[in-house]
């Protein structure tokens, strides 16, 4: 009995000593240099929960907030299993985005995108895919082929708001975005597949940064599954058209190199899983940031008076010179003080990494060396610069006046990104917004006082984004709403 329960101490002693040994090496990961200061928190599990507590969406996280105080702008810890470091050094921001290309992502959003995704394959592959894309979503694309059907479809779903009384703004930019893009990519899709495709979604939002345990009953699982049914009809779509000789439209033909100059062939495959990526992306930062957007106008009566003043003026010029009513791109040239506000949401709003990378080569960061292998988070913490910006914690689109309104990326303005990386849909973005202002204001509204923007990662809106109608609005010159 004796040498049982001795047999039996010894096997828990290796055990425990096992298991500090590990968590002594989780806790102090080795490297050629020396680490960023920081702590990795308890094995896997690391930091996470601290670091998912929602915030106003208009302040960084106070798990960042307390790390800077601690550590300064360079720091490490442990976030979805993954060793990570953050950084809020713009200049070391900068650098990275530039010598750094693949995308960092947690394991859950990897296999989310699918292992053989365009987004991080080849460099080769991922600059034609840019190259693509931009010629649709650049400004010359959306000068021709999308300022009017942006304008028509964001038009018919107000005018069915108003009579209403009122829709969800970040509902309804989900819906104007989705029916312009797959226009865009995929042509008049067929009422029972646009149907299929809308169930699939719900199982995406708030789910994305996860841990990756893929296991019945968790959201990693519901929304592997949900991207599964999604490719299939995207799929089937495709070859359905192909085998009846439909045309697929140019977008496609230059995805697959079918066009004369064609140098790159893509797969059907690759192409359908690039538009899923492209889509779901868009769909979970465009309608956020446009919702975020009007409450930040509507809680300010002197911006939305000067909007109301701009937007009358477009309304008149056209009425007068008895033109059609669709938006026109000198129009939305025009919107300069429209322009201002959405720099300036995105300024404010941008309170999450926007730069994302996987560390591809040992990088040396003063006298800290960061990890080949390691994630990186950037946040822009110049946007909240009091030496950049004054007062960076009000929203003053007058700020932006005479200053360059088409860039989308300096030194002291980071919102979509940077490097090779460079969000490939700024442009649209912005557009869509300036759309949506735009047709917003034929109206008479507000947004409910009671609406709260919250981030946790991802921008939400616990209470929904509510904006109500009471009738079409008189253009005039008064400064009054």
């Amino acid at each position: 009995m004796v040498e049982v329960y001795e047999f039996w101490t010894v096997i828990v002693s290796l055990i425990v000593v096992k298991l500090c040994h590990l968590i002594y090496k989780w806790s102090n990961p080795t490297t050629n240099g020396k680490l960023p200061p920081g702590s990795m928190g308890f094995p896997i599990i690391g930091e996470t929960f601290e670091f998912m507590i929602s915030h106003d969406a208009c302040q960084f996280p106070e798990f960042v907030k307390k790390k800077i105080l601690r550590h300064g702008p360079l720091f490490r810890t442990s976030l979805f299993g993954a060793k990570i470091i953050i950084s809020t050094d713009i200049g070391l921001n900068m650098e990275i985005a530039k010598t750094n290309h693949i995308p960092g992502m947690p394991k859950s959003l990897a296999r989310l995108f699918g292992e053989n995704n365009l987004f991080v394959q080849s460099k080769e592959s991922h600059k034609h895919v840019r190259s693509v894309t931009t010629q649709f979503l650049g400004s010359q694309g959306l000068k021709l082929g999308m300022i009017r059907d942006m304008d028509l479809v964001t038009r018919t779903h107000m005018e069915i708001g108003a009579r209403n009384g009122g829709f969800d703004a970040k509902e309804t930019a989900s819906k104007i975005l989705m029916e312009c893009l797959a226009k865009r990519v995929m042509g008049e899709i067929e009422p029972e597949v646009a149907k299929e495709l809308t169930k699939c979604w719900i199982h995406f939002p708030k789910g994305w940064f996860r841990f990756s345990w893929n296991i019945p009953g968790t959201g990693v699982y519901r929304m592997i599954k949900a991207r599964e049914q999604m490719m299939k009809i995207l799929k089937d779509t495709v070859f359905k058209r192909r085998a009846s000789g439909e045309d697929l439209g140019e977008f496609f033909s230059v995805m697959f190199g079918d066009m004369e100059g064609g140098a790159v062939k893509i797969s059907v495959e690759e192409a359908v899983e690039y538009i899923f990526i492209f889509f779901l992306i868009s769909n979970e930062s465009t309608p956020n940031v446009l919702a975020a957007t009007v409450k930040l106008i509507s809680d300010n009566p002197k911006v939305m008076q000067e909007l109301k003043r701009e937007h009358d003026r477009i309304f008149r010029g056209r009425n007068e010179k008895e033109t059609e009513a669709d938006l026109t791109w000198e129009d939305y040239k025009s919107m300069t003080f429209t322009q201002m506000v959405i720099n300036e949401s995105l300024r404010l709003t941008s309170t999450a990494p926007t730069v994302l990378r996987i560390i591809d080569h040992e990088f040396q960061a003063g006298d800290y060396t960061i990890p080949a292998g390691w994630l990186f988070m950037g946040y822009p913490n110049v946007h909240y610069n009091p030496e950049k910006y004054d007062d960076p914690l009000a929203f003053n689109p007058w700020r932006w006046k005479e200053k360059d309104l088409t860039a989308i990326l300096s030194k002291t303005f980071i919102p979509f990104g940077a490097g090779s990386r460079l969000c490939l849909g700024a442009d649209f973005a912005k557009l869509m917004t300036a759309t949506f202002i735009h047709n917003l204001f034929r109206y008479r509204w507000s947004m409910k006082t009671e609406t709260t923007v919250l981030r946790r990662i991802i921008l939400m809106f616990p209470g929904g984004s509510d904006i109500q109608i009471s009738g079409e609005t008189e253009m005039d010159n008064s400064s009054g709403y």
